[in-house]
């Protein structure tokens, strides 16, 4: 069966398509590389915001005719009644279906239609599944799924349930065998991963200290991580991040520089202990990245409060800042909240903020140029040019060097742009 498998999202999306992919190639399925030669298409879907879903849907409906469409991911149980009233598909399954996929996909060339959703919300696949990489020299590793998290604008939370962790030496076996097979990168990536062990007896610190532990030369970003978690070990978690193995990155969303906003939210954080967190991570790391996400148009968010997020974004200076509008989403509080702001509105602030965003990261990564050191080349770029990260993770776009990729080479930054380094081998 000539099979076409996509993931859509965040990296525990993208690592829940890389093992349905590697268990129907290991099942004795063909993997195609385009959606055209496929009879059967798996598309492991995302719909975290409004858009995001809208598109999943036109995706959904450019299945050609006589093509198998299967519909995995968080959109069957975010919005199982549109997915259903709208797309004309053949199987539905939830995230992190694992090898559970090929029978599915077995059933529905069959002629058979399958539905299968809300079962594996209380386990996790197991460690050892095979995978088939999106980029070679990156492996995405989830620690956890789930999270311990009730933010009332979430829906992710539906699809992907309560924290359920990987035991330390599962998550270190998959890396071992990862960094055998030439692995130079290892995301570890969850929902939430400074909740990571909670369900446990266990924390970050402890896994991270075991991860780096593993021989091989390679780095290691932590995924993102929410403040009130992060607060419980944050001098342990500075200690082990000292290791040269891990990436000085710091994604940690913040959503509202207001108080008020964040209380609505139920983000059980304050702005002051996020600017806190921050300010801890560069005292230890000056050269680092620190990443985080705001949400513009919450409901209650006044000017007032929208130009405190502003303010917040000056004071602190992220590298990146992920900037998204309010959408209500199905089933969560903050949908039927009053005071939602105008739309008009929420499209003006997020205007501004993202024009804020893009001057500070333009400012972030001036201080870069003249920086000489080491990065780990990762990704093909456009042309000639290839892009690597530095101990920073900071993007560096290299031109000419096509044949480094997964190696490691000496730089100089000779310019910055607001979204990369440009870098000149030495």
């Amino acid at each position: 069966m000539r099979v076409y498998v996509k993931g859509f999202g965040c990296s525990s999306s993208i690592a829940d398509a890389e093992v349905l992919a590697g268990c129907l190639g290991r099942a004795g399925h063909t993997l195609v590389g385009g959606s055209e030669m496929a009879e059967v298409l798996v598309y492991n879907t995302c719909a975290v915001k409004g858009p995001t879903e809208n598109r999943m849907i036109s995706l959904l409906k450019k299945v050609s005719e006589g093509q198998k469409l299967v519909v995995a991911g968080c959109l069957p149980l975010i919005n199982f009644e549109r997915l259903r009233r709208e797309v004309s598909f053949d199987g539905v399954v939830g995230p992190a279906f694992g090898e559970g996929i090929v029978e599915v996909v077995e059933m529905v060339a069959s002629g058979g239609r399958v539905v299968r959703l809300g079962g594996d919300l209380v386990r996790v696949p197991p460690v050892d599944l095979p995978r088939k990489r999106v980029n070679l020299r990156i492996g995405i590793v989830p620690i956890s799924y789930g999270c311990l998290g009730s933010c009332s604008y979430c829906c992710v939370r539906f699809a992907r349930g309560k924290l359920r962790s990987y035991g330390i030496r599962d998550v270190v076996g998959r890396v071992e065998r990862d960094v055998a097979e030439g692995v130079r990168e290892i995301w570890l990536t969850s929902q939430d991963t400074a909740a990571y062990g909670m369900d446990l007896g266990t924390c970050l610190p402890e896994l991270l200290e075991a991860v780096c532990g593993v021989e091989g030369e390679f780095f290691v970003r932590v995924g993102m991580m929410t403040v009130n978690n992060l607060l419980g070990f944050l001098d342990e978690l500075l200690e082990v991040f000292r290791d040269g193995k891990v990436f000085k990155f710091l994604h940690l969303p913040v959503q509202s520089g207001d108080d008020q906003v964040l209380k609505g939210m139920n983000r059980f954080y304050s702005r002051d202990d996020f600017v806190g967190v921050v300010e801890g991570f560069r005292r230890v790391f000056p050269w680092s990245t620190v990443m985080t996400d705001v949400i513009v148009g919450f409901p209650g968010e006044c000017e007032e409060a929208f130009k405190r997020s502003c303010r917040l974004v000056e004071e602190v200076k992220p590298d990146v800042v992920n900037v998204s509008k309010f959408f209500g989403r199905p089933g969560t509080a903050a949908l039927d909240m009053e005071l939602q702001v105008d739309g008009l509105a929420v499209k003006g602030r997020s205007r501004v903020l993202s024009d804020l965003v893009r001057r500070v990261a333009l400012e972030c990564n001036r201080r870069w140029v003249g920086w000489r050191g080491r990065i780990l080349v990762d990704e093909v770029g456009k042309g000639d040019c290839v892009v690597g990260r530095n101990s920073a993770y900071k993007p560096v776009v290299v031109a000419g060097a096509r044949g480094l990729l997964g190696k490691f080479v000496s730089v100089e930054v000779v310019d910055a742009f607001q979204s990369y380094l440009k870098g000149e081998i030495v």
